[in-house]
C-alpha cells in the first residue's frame, strides 16, 4: 500500500509533538510538512527535542495541497477560522483535534472509534474527541447502549498538566502544580456536551444529570476518572456486558483488578475496572490524555479512514517504571 501523505497545522504544541512522534515511525505515513508560524525555519527537533536524530523536518509557515490528510492541532476556535481562511484541496481529508466541530456538526463525524467506527471509515472530516470526554464516554457507553442509565451519573476525574496545553499559565507551571490539587470548571466543563451527545446517540431517553468535577493533578500526563451511578445488575453481569461491548475494541481493556494511571501513560489504551457498592456501579477509567485523549486517537482515526488496521503505529508500551 502506498503511504498516506500528511500535513500538520500547528505542529509545535503538545498534540502536534505527539503526532510527530507517532507518525515518524508509522509504516504507512509520509510527513510532507509541519506548519508553525511562530517556529517557521526551525528544525522540528529544536522544539520537540526528544526527536533529535529521528527527523530532519523543518517547520514551515506555508501549506501544501499535495497531502491526503491534514491534522489540525490548533487552539479551540482557531481550527474553524483556519479552515475558513485557507483553500484546501477537496480530496484532502481533515482530522480536527480542537473542539470546534465536535458538537452537532453535520460536516464532521465525531471520531470516537468505539462509538462511530463505520462512519469514520467512510468520513472525509473527523472531529477528534476531547480527552476528558474520551475517558468518561468509554466508561459509560456500554450502559447507554443497553439503556441502563436510569439515574444521575457522578464523575470525578483528574488530569495531568499537559491537558492545559503548551502555553504557560498560572495553573500549569511547575511551582504551582507540583504537590498541588485543585478543582476547575465543576459541573460546567466543555466536554460535558460531547459526553451528553454520545449518550443520547445510544440512549435517547436518558434524562439524568451528568455531574462532573474535573481536577488538576500534580503529574504531567494522563487522566483517571471515577464514575458511578445506580445499577441493579450484578457485577458479574456488568463485566460480561462491558467485555461484550468492547470485544472488538483493540485499545479498550476490562481489568479484573484495580487499575492505575501508569498502566496507560504513553499508550493509546483505555483501561476500565468495574465495582459494585450496594446498588452503585463504580467504573474506573484511565487514558493518556495526549494519546488516546488526543493524538493517538487521531492516528487511530486516520488508520480507519485510509483502510489500515486501526492499531497501526500505535502499539505503544507504557513506561511503567
Amino acid at each position: 500500500m502506498k503511504k498516506v501523505k500528511i500535513g500538520i497545522i500547528g505542529g509545535a504544541g503538545y498534540t502536534g509533538g505527539e503526532l510527530l512522534r507517532i507518525l515518524i515511525h508509522h509504516p504507512y505515513a509520509e510527513l510532507v510538512f509541519v506548519n508553525s508560524k511562530s517556529n517557521s525555519g526551525k528544525l522540528v527537533s529544536s522544539v520537540h527535542t526528544d526527536l533529535l536524530g529521528d527527523t530532519e523536518l523543518v517547520f514551515v509557515d506555508t501549506i501544501s495541497s499535495d497531502v491526503d490528510v491534514l491534522f489540525l492541532c490548533l487552539g479551540h476556535g482557531e481550527a474553524k477560522k483556519w479552515l475558513f481562511e485557507n483553500l484546501i484541496n477537496s480530496k484532502t481529508k481533515i482530522i480536527d483535534l480542537s473542539q470546534d466541530h465536535r458538537i452537532a456538526d453535520s460536516n464532521f463525524v465525531y471520531g470516537l472509534p468505539e462509538l462511530n467506527k463505520k462512519s469514520i471509515q467512510v468520513a472525509t472530516k473527523i472531529a477528534n474527541p476531547g480527552c476528558f470526554a474520551t475517558c468518561i464516554q468509554l466508561a459509560l457507553l456500554p450502559l447507554a447502549m443497553n439503556s441502563l442509565l436510569k439515574d444521575d451519573v457522578h464523575i470525578s476525574a483528574t488530569t495531568g498538566s499537559t491537558g492545559a496545553g503548551h502555553s504557560l499559565n498560572e495553573t500549569s507551571h511547575f511551582s504551582w502544580r507540583q504537590n498541588n490539587l485543585s478543582i476547575y470548571k465543576a459541573f460546567e466543563h466543555q466536554h460535558l456536551m460531547e459526553i451528553g451527545q454520545s449518550i443520547k446517540q445510544l440512549q435517547p431517553s436518558y434524562i439524568g444529570e451528568l455531574n462532573f468535577v474535573p481536577q488538576r493533578g500534580s503529574f504531567t500526563r494522563g487522566i483517571f476518572a471515577s464514575v458511578y451511578t445506580k445499577c441493579e445488575m450484578s457485577l458479574e453481569k456488568m463485566n460480561e456486558l462491558y467485555k461484550q461491548f468492547y470485544l472488538n475494541a483493540v485499545f479498550v481493556k476490562i481489568s479484573s483488578t484495580s487499575i492505575d494511571l501508569k498502566q496507560v501513560v504513553n499508550t493509546n489504551k483505555c483501561l476500565l475496572h468495574l465495582g459494585k457498592h450496594n446498588d452503585n456501579l463504580l467504573i474506573s477509567s484511565c487514558i493518556d490524555n495526549l494519546l488516546k485523549g488526543a493524538s493517538g486517537q487521531a492516528v487511530q482515526n486516520m488508520n480507519l479512514m485510509f483502510g489500515l488496521d486501526e492499531a497501526t503505529g500505535l502499539k505503544l508500551k507504557a513506561n511503567y517504571f
